[in-house]
């Protein structure tokens, strides 16, 4: 409005077109929004958003997400704006007994319990897992190609929020080149119904799809994977340091689970040999 009075709309004009009285302007005029309140707001939009990417967060936390996006303030000051606007953690809250609800599905389950493919980058299941160390637990989420049960992706971390599943997603669209039309199946965790795996979704073309509440049958075979995980690197003995582990884990899935366990499924093959030699027949068949 002051910018129209300047090229010479008169205020009572843009007043009436806007449907909106003078003397709120006038007042606005007279004691306009200080530096102090424009800081504010900035700091408590960057919180809000880290919220909403991940309901599970403390305020520290969302004080960390602020942080890097460019608002930086101390925890006290988080604390306080978060408490004034009502964003807590979900864990936070009191148990949501049986009649809660979880949080809403952003897909539709297009697996239904289906755990075939046809062909490469054709369907893909995510979860995350976490194990305890010394120093603190660490997150793993990993990627599987249902066609040949390859971890085609992966992130590791010391902190569970969505850039962790986003990340994996990356990591495995970089390796696999041209995913468009994929599906990427999950359960219903808040990382996987996050805005910022849904915008990477879309960025790489792919399709959602996510499984029922308290359903875990609906991602068994990615839990399947999990499993073994625990029983041959996570379990068998405790860790000094997070990168002690990932080290680990990192070394069990590329040199042992690709290339060294065979798959019943997979015709007594490994992942890698299962991928090779059927890539090969299709190109021989062309």
């Amino acid at each position: 409005m002051k910018e129209l009075a300047v090229d010479g709309i008169p205020v009572a004009v843009t007043c009436r077109v806007l449907k909106l009285a003078r003397q709120p302007y006038y007042r606005w005029l007279a004691t306009p929004i200080t530096d102090a309140e424009l800081v504010a707001a900035h700091r408590a939009n960057a919180l809000h958003t880290a919220h909403v990417d991940d309901p599970e967060f403390g305020y520290r936390f969302l004080v960390d997400e602020a942080r890097v996006a460019g608002e930086p303030m101390a925890e006290r000051t988080g604390w306080a704006i978060c408490r004034d606007n009502g964003w807590w953690s979900t864990f936070g809250k009191k148990s949501r007994g049986k009649k809660g609800k979880a949080g809403p599905p952003v897909h539709d389950d297009l697996v239904q319990r289906v755990f075939t493919a046809d062909a490469p980058n054709q369907v893909w299941l995510t979860d995350i897992t976490e194990h305890r160390t010394a120093e603190g637990k660490l997150y793993l989420c990993a990627v599987k190609d249902l066609y040949s049960n390859r971890i085609v992706g992966y992130s590791i971390d010391s902190r569970m929020n969505s850039r962790l599943a986003v990340n994996a997603l990356n990591n495995a669209v970089a390796r696999r080149g041209d995913v468009a039309g994929c599906v990427l199946h999950s359960d219903r965790g808040s990382q996987f119904r996050s805005r910022k795996l849904v915008h990477a979704l879309l960025r790489h073309s792919m399709v959602g799809s996510i499984g029922r509440v308290g359903a875990a049958g609906d991602n068994a075979a990615m839990e399947s994977f999990f499993a073994l995980l625990q029983k041959n690197v996570l379990d068998r003995r405790s860790w000094d340091t997070r990168e002690e582990l990932r080290i680990a884990i990192v070394t069990w899935i590329e040199r042992t689970y690709h290339r060294r366990r065979r798959q019943a499924a997979l015709g007594k093959l490994t992942p890698i040999e299962y991928e090779t030699i059927m890539t090969t027949n299709v190109a021989l068949a062309a």
